[in-house]
């Protein structure tokens, strides 16, 4: 099992009041310097939320909202040092209700 981590928003905060478009482009430009594997995803409406253990975390943010879902730590507590209105969490998948997140991703 990967343990994912996850910035959760709005999507009208994160795509109309914030430059979120910018700290994306920042980040790809950063890792693309470093040599680094992009390890980060933007999740529309993650599925993850409809789980019965995450109504709570779904409860308290706006929808329709947007996931920034990462296998590190550190960039995500990052996102929520740069982005002040984002919920952060983390999960496990696969897992008995969880799927893998990235498994749909090998196939595009």
């Amino acid at each position: 099992m990967q343990t994912y981590h996850y910035a959760l928003a709005s999507q009208r905060y994160l795509f109309e009041e914030e430059p979120f478009e910018e700290v994306l482009k920042e980040r790809h430009r950063y890792y693309k310097e470093k040599n680094k594997e992009i390890d980060f995803w933007v999740v529309m409406q993650p599925a993850f939320l409809e789980l019965p253990e995450m109504q709570d975390i779904k409860a308290k943010c706006p929808q329709p909202c947007a996931a920034i879902v990462s296998t590190n730590p550190t960039f995500v507590t990052w996102l929520k040092l740069r982005l002040e209105y984002v919920y952060v969490g983390e999960f496990q998948a696969p897992s008995d209700t969880i799927p893998d997140p990235l498994a749909s991703l090998a196939s595009v």
